[in-house]
C-alpha cells in the first residue's frame, strides 16, 4: 500500500541545510495501526507529510497503491490526497468561523463541488458529536475539536488516517477518547499512522517505527497485512455544468463569510469601489447631458445648411469691409435657388438692434427679417400662432413673431398673439410664439423679433441688401457640391477680379460645426469617464492591498485546504470570488450613488443630466473586471503556497 525507498528530504534554513530525512526505506500494510515516535527533530512529521502527499522527496521513490508519486502533478496529487488521505493535526485547524458540521463537510466541497451537511452530521454522531454539530470550535473542548478533525478526516472514507500527535493538546481523559476511536477505525479497515513522542500513546499502536537523525532505528511489531483490494482510481470534481454551478456558490458563500469577519476592512475595500463607479456614473451622465444639450440647441440650426455672408475686398493690399461689389441681393437669393443644383431651400437674412414696447414695458432685442422658408429651415415652427406667409413679405406686412425671452420680458409669461407691439415705434401685431432654443454661451437664442425681409428692410432697417443668405442643401453629400457653385455663381454676377476672389465672399458649413461641436462633447464625456476611472483604478489597488494581507492573515487556512484536497485552482477561485464579491457589491452601491449624484446635481446646480443604461453596464463591467485583474496576484499567490509550509506559518 504505502512503499518508500531510500527517500532522502533536506531543508534549507537560512544559510543552514537540515537533513529531515537520509536515505529512509519503509511499507507499510493496508489495515496496519502504526506508531512514529522519536524525540524533536528526528523527521518523524517530515516522512508522515511525505506519506500524506504534502510533501515530496527530494529523491528517492515513494509508491502509494502501486503509483509513483514523484510522477504526479500538483493537481493528481491533490485529487489522490482528498480520496486516499485523511489527516487529523495536533493544532486541530478548525475554521474559526465555521460550525462543527461545515467543518467537517470542507472535503467535499472539494470532492464533491458541494457541502453535504447530512453526511457531515453522521460522520460527526460516529466520533460521539452528535449534538454539537451546529457549535463552532469556540464553543466546544479541545477533545471534542479533535473529534471534530478526525470527522473531518473520515468524510471522504479515506484508506488511510495520518494523526500528527493527535493527543498533545489533551486532557488525559480526551486522550483515552480520541486513541479508542483511532482503534476503532483501525479495526474498520482503515489504516492509522500516529506521529507522537508520547510513550504511552505509542504503545497502544500495533506496529512501532523508532527515528533519530532522519533515519530509522527500529521497526517493532509489523505483521502482514490485510489483503488490499485494488482502490478505485481517484477523480476529479463532476465537472458539468451544474456541480461547476454549485461549487461557484459555495466558493461565493466561503466569500462573504470570510468578508464579513474583518467589516471595517471590507468596507473600505467596497468604498474605494464605490467611490469609484459613482464617479464613472456621475462623469458619464453629466457628459452625456452636456451632449444631449448641445444636440438640442445644434437642432435649431436646422441640418444642412450653409450661411452665405459677404467677405471682404482688399484695396492696395488693405483689407476693406464689403462694400457694393460683394453685398448680397433679393436677386441672389433668386439667382441660387434657379441654378444651384443641389439647393432645397433658400431665406434671406437682415439683423440689427431694436427698441420694442408694449403698454409700458420696452426690451431692446434684435430684430431679424427671414424669408418664409426660414421657419423650416431653422426648426423655427411658432409653438403658439402661425408663421407669415409669402403674400405678407411682398405686402411688407406688420407682423411678427417673438422669442420666449421678449415674452417674459414684455407679457409676464401671458400669451401675445393678436396682441400690438411697437418695434422702432412702429406698430407690429404678433401672429406667433417661437420655439423655445436656449442661451449659448455669444447670445440668447430667445431674445428676439422675427419679421418678413421686406418688412425689415423697407420698413425697419432702410437697407437695401440683406446681411447673409441661408442655403439648404438637399443632403449632406452634396453640400460640398453645392457651396462651390454658389461661391462660383456670386463671383461670376458681381464681377469679381480674380485678384479679389478669394475672401470675396464666406460661406459657413453648420454641419461641420455641429460635427465638430458633437466630437468635442464626446471627447469631454470620455475625459471626464477616464477621469473617473482613475478612482476605480485606486480602488483596485486597494483591494489588491487588501486580499494580499487576507492571504497572509489565512496562509493556514490555505495549507488545510490543500491537506484536505483543494487543488491550486480551488484556492484561486475561492480568492478570486472573494474580490469579484467586493467589487461587485461596491459597484451596484455605487450606480445607486452615482444615479443619487446626477438627481442632486441636476436639482441643486441645474445641471443637464442622463443617466443611461450604458454608462450603468459601463461602470459595473468595469468595477468587476477591476476586481479581477487586481485580484488575480493575491489569488495566483494563495495558490501557489506550500501547504506544509501554509500549516506551519506563524
Amino acid at each position: 500500500m504505502i512503499e518508500l525507498r531510500d527517500v532522502y528530504k533536506t531543508y534549507r534554513m537560512g544559510e543552514t541545510l537540515v537533513r529531515a530525512l537520509r536515505g529512509v526505506s519503509l511499507t507499510i500494510g493496508r489495515g496496519e495501526f502504526v506508531a512514529i515516535t522519536g524525540p524533536s527533530g528526528s523527521g518523524k512529521s517530515t516522512l508522515m507529510h511525505i506519506i500524506g502527499l504534502l510533501d515530496v522527496p527530494d529523491s528517492g521513490s515513494y509508491r502509494l497503491h502501486g503509483r509513483e508519486v514523484a510522477r504526479m502533478t500538483e493537481n493528481e496529487l491533490a485529487i489522490l490526497r482528498r480520496g486516499e488521505i485523511g489527516f487529523v493535526f495536533q493544532q486541530f485547524h478548525l475554521l474559526a468561523r465555521t460550525a462543527a458540521d461545515e467543518n467537517v463537510a470542507l472535503p467535499l466541497l472539494y470532492s464533491r463541488g458541494r457541502y453535504d451537511l447530512a453526511a457531515a452530521r453522521e460522520v460527526l454522531a460516529r466520533v460521539g458529536l452528535a449534538d454539537r454539530a451546529s457549535h463552532r470550535p469556540n464553543e466546544l473542548s479541545g477533545g471534542q475539536q479533535q473529534r471534530v478533525a478526525i470527522a473531518r478526516a473520515l468524510i471522504n472514507r479515506p484508506s488511510i488516517l495520518l494523526a500528527d500527535e493527535p493527543t498533545g493538546n489533551l486532557d488525559t481523559a480526551s486522550q483515552h477518547e480520541i486513541l479508542e476511536i483511532l482503534k476503532g477505525l483501525n479495526r474498520d479497515g482503515i489504516t492509522v499512522i500516529i506521529v507522537t513522542h508520547e510513550e504511552e500513546v505509542a504503545r497502544e499502536a500495533a506496529r512501532r517505527i523508532q527515528m533519530r537523525d532522519g533515519v530509522i532505528q527500529s521497526d517493532v511489531g509489523a505483521s502482514k497485512p490485510r489483503a488490499a483490494a485494488a482502490p478505485e482510481p481517484a477523480t476529479e470534481v463532476a465537472s458539468e455544468p451544474r456541480a461547476r454551478v454549485r461549487e461557484l456558490i459555495e466558493h461565493m458563500r466561503q466569500g462573504f463569510r470570510a468578508l464579513a469577519a474583518n467589516k471595517i476592512r471590507t468596507l473600505l475595500s467596497v468604498l474605494g469601489i464605490l467611490i469609484g463607479v459613482a464617479a464613472v456614473v456621475a462623469m458619464l451622465a453629466l457628459g452625456r447631458g452636456a451632449q444631449q444639450a448641445i444636440e438640442k440647441q445644434l437642432s435649431s440650426l436646422g441640418s444642412n445648411l450653409l450661411v452665405l455672408r459677404p467677405g471682404s475686398v482688399r484695396v492696395g493690399g488693405v483689407a476693406q469691409q464689403a462694400g457694393v461689389t460683394t453685398r448680397l441681393t433679393l436677386e441672389d437669393v433668386t439667382e441660387i435657388k434657379e441654378h444651384v443644383p443641389g439647393v432645397n431651400e433658400v431665406s434671406p437674412n437682415v439683423s440689427g438692434r431694436a427698441q420694442v414696447t408694449f403698454a409700458n414695458k420696452n426690451w431692446n432685442t434684435q430684430v431679424v427679417g427671414v424669408g418664409t422658408a426660414y421657419a423650416r429651415m431653422r426648426a423655427s415652427e411658432p409653438q403658439i400662432g402661425r408663421f407669415f406667409t409669402e403674400e405678407e413679405n411682398r405686402q411688407r406686412a406688420r407682423v411678427a413673431l417673438i422669442g420666449l425671452t421678449v415674452v417674459r420680458e414684455l407679457f409676464g409669461g401671458q400669451n401675445p398673439v393678436g396682441e400690438t407691439i411697437k418695434v422702432n415705434k412702429i406698430s407690429f401685431q404678433v401672429i406667433g410664439v417661437l420655439p423655445e432654443k436656449g442661451a449659448t454661451g455669444f447670445r440668447d437664442q430667445d431674445d428676439v423679433v422675427v419679421v418678413p425681409v421686406l418688412t425689415a428692410m423697407r420698413r425697419l432697417l432702410g437697407k437695401d441688401y440683406v446681411d447673409y443668405i441661408d442655403i439648404e442643401a438637399e443632403s449632406p453629400q452634396v453640400m460640398e457640391t453645392v457651396q462651390n457653385a454658389t461661391t462660383d455663381l456670386m463671383l461670376s454676377r458681381h464681377r469679381v477680379p480674380p485678384a479679389q476672389r478669394r475672401d470675396a465672399y464666406q460661406i459657413r458649413n453648420l454641419a461641420d460645426i455641429q460635427s465638430a461641436l458633437e466630437e468635442s462633447s464626446r471627447t469631454m464625456s470620455l475625459l471626464l469617464a477616464s477621469i473617473a476611472a482613475i478612482s476605480l483604478l485606486v480602488g483596485g489597488i486597494g483591494i489588491m492591498n487588501i486580499m494580499l494581507v487576507s492571504v497572509t492573515e489565512r496562509t493556514r487556512e490555505i495549507g488545510l485546504r490543500k491537506a484536505v484536497g483543494a487543488r491550486p485552482r480551488d484556492i484561486l477561485n475561492q480568492f478570486l470570488v472573494e474580490t469579484i464579491v467586493v467589487s461587485v457589491t461596491g459597484g451596484l452601491a455605487g450606480i445607486v450613488l452615482g444615479w443619487g449624484a446626477t438627481l442632486v446635481l441636476s436639482s441643486v446646480a441645474g445641471w443637464n443630466t442622463a443617466v443611461t443604461p450604458g454608462s450603468v453596464l459601463l461602470a459595473f463591467a468595469f468595477s468587476a473586471m477591476v476586481g479581477v485583474i487586481f485580484g488575480i496576484y493575491p489569488a495566483r499567490r494563495a495558490a501557489a503556497l506550500n501547504p506544509i509550509q501554509a500549516l506551519r506559518y506563524e
